[in-house]
């Protein structure tokens, strides 16, 4: 995601020397949808009285990650794909909270957490990274 060199030319997205033809092809969608899956598995060992508390809430915020990015690719415009790469963060930083809350209050150990915080991590720093690169390239 380090290359800076993006656009849209003859209705495709290109980064750099490649073309990205499809939100697929996004990294951090990749990993959006990946910690989606992480997040699925890892409240379904929640308490059956959390389904409709922290589980749904934390389920929520992880597909609501990918989806942003998705939604915002399919816009076709830099500006407002940056208004839904800054919300897919909104729902990162919300999923992570949600992490934080439930280690401290038992729902699950630190060490089942860490992995997903890790990724969630990661994904913080491409969202700024490809919103940066994004906002440099509109400008020129």
């Amino acid at each position: 995601m380090g290359n800076s060199e993006w656009g849209v030319a003859n209705g495709e997205w290109r980064m750099g020397n490649g073309n990205m033809n499809d939100f697929r092809d996004l990294e951090v969608w990749q990993r959006g949808r990946q910690i989606a899956k992480m997040t699925y598995v890892l409240t379904k060992s929640f308490p059956k009285e959390e389904l409709y508390g922290m589980t749904s809430q934390m389920r929520r915020a992880a597909t609501s990650i990918p989806a942003n990015i998705a939604e915002g690719w399919g816009r076709h415009y830099p500006a407002e794909f940056i208004q839904f790469l800054r919300t897919a963060n909104g729902s990162r930083t919300e999923l992570e909270t949600h992490l934080t809350v439930c280690t401290d209050v038992g729902l699950c150990k630190p060490e089942e957490a860490q992995p997903l915080i890790d990724e969630l991590t990661i994904l913080g720093k491409q969202l700024v990274s490809l919103e940066r690169s994004l906002k440099r390239r509109s400008a020129t």
